[in-house]
């Protein structure tokens, strides 16, 4: 999953029935599913699309995003209450959306899955009994700071706490982020560990970064041997297609090494032709391409909706991977789904789909030495 920085940092660069379901075809635009401008957009319409050519696209396109509850609302058609309340809950965490995402939202429909993802909400406010700001524990496996040791042979190097767009139920939306702006520590300790033979760039999100800084990153682990695999944590390519661009295509084809692109997407509402675009680029480097979930309440908790996605994620080339339950980090109890509702829809979709398209239940248990995997059941020891 990735992690979005707290309000304080300011970065730059989630009970309804018909919650969770595609009620309009996969793939169309928003303006072609309602006949109107899509949300986000003065009309007449202008085009969604962005010249992958063009290397300031995607920062203008992020300086752009909605930051104040009242414009989503408002370009949403959406009751203005909601966007009162939403402004309490935004001075803890603070909203962020890019535009491009806000089109792919229903108007007038307070129960988008897209929409509750990111829209601030009182229920945010509400204490719960075992949710936390670090419920796993993450402050307790740096080695380093910005170097998180959980699993045998990965490290994960936060590589900024900035991201493109922020989630409600984000499990690190109070890490500590002051302080990883220099990753030279981490970096020494990747090169001294031989252990270490896969390094996972977080965050945040590492696509929040130029790529100018990937690249600084990744020259400097050219030349640690013990290094084998890459692997990114985004949500970027997802809220943000435009950030895929020649000059980021071109730095993860010039890689050393097999790379591993695990995006973030937990609706089939969220892919459109441009995120399938973006899909295409990322794979022509000869990255492999697969998706992790987060099993939401509301969002995307019915066997119809899952399927959905996996078909849409098929689409875009990317393969599931995990359908992760909730984490429980303060301000996201609301989102809970428990595990037996989430073994009965996991089967649900495997009964429906080809193996391959039902992505393997999990949760993360601190200091476990791995994913716990529920659902198919891991095999006996």
């Amino acid at each position: 999953m990735i992690a979005a920085s707290p309000t304080p940092r300011h970065p730059a660069g989630s009970g309804n029935p018909s919650a969770g379901t595609t009620s309009h075809p996969v793939g169309t635009d928003a303006a072609d599913r309602t006949g109107q401008p899509c949300a986000g957009e003065s009309s007449p319409r202008h085009s969604c699309a962005a010249d992958p050519a063009d290397p300031e696209a995607w920062q203008r396109e992020l300086a752009q995003a909605v930051t104040d509850p009242v414009e989503l609302c408002r370009l949403l058609q959406l009751d203005p209450q909601l966007a009162l309340q939403a402004r309490t809950a935004a001075g803890r965490f603070r909203l962020l959306v890019p535009r491009g995402f806000v089109r792919r939202m229903r108007r007038a429909d307070p129960h988008d899955p897209l929409l509750l993802q990111v829209l601030p909400g009182a229920r945010e406010l509400i204490e719960q009994a075992g949710y936390e700001s670090d419920p796993l524990h993450e402050c307790r496996t740096q080695r380093v700071p910005g170097l998180l040791h959980k699993y045998h042979g990965r490290a994960l190097l936060i590589s900024t706490g900035a991201c493109a767009v922020h989630c409600r139920y984000c499990f690190r939306r109070e890490f500590p982020y002051g302080g990883h702006a220099d990753t030279s520590g981490a970096l020494a300790a990747i090169a001294a560990d031989a252990s270490i033979e896969e390094v996972i760039l977080s965050g945040g999100d590492p696509l929040a970064l130029s790529t100018a800084r990937l690249r600084r990153l990744t020259d400097a682990l050219r030349d640690v041997p013990h290094v084998r695999r890459l692997r990114l944590h985004t949500r970027t390519p997802v809220v943000l297609p435009e950030r895929v661009d020649a000059a980021l295509v071109d730095w993860l084809g010039s890689l050393p090494w097999p790379c591993v692109v695990v995006l973030h997407c937990n609706h089939a509402n969220e892919i459109d032709a441009a995120v399938r675009a973006a899909s295409a680029r990322l794979r022509s480097t000869g990255a492999t391409l697969l998706n992790q979930s987060v099993l939401l309440g509301g969002v995307n908790d019915s066997a119809s909706a899952l399927c959905e996605l996996s078909e849409a994620l098929w689409s875009a080339g990317t393969l599931p991977y995990y359908l992760h339950l909730l984490d429980p980090v303060s301000g996201a109890a609301h989102f809970e789904v428990s595990e037996t509702r989430a073994r009965q829809l996991l089967a649900q979709v495997a009964a429906r789909l080809p193996g391959y398209l039902v992505p393997r239940l999990a949760r993360e248990v601190p200091g476990a030495p791995a994913k716990s995997l529920i659902a198919p059941a891991p095999p006996d020891p």
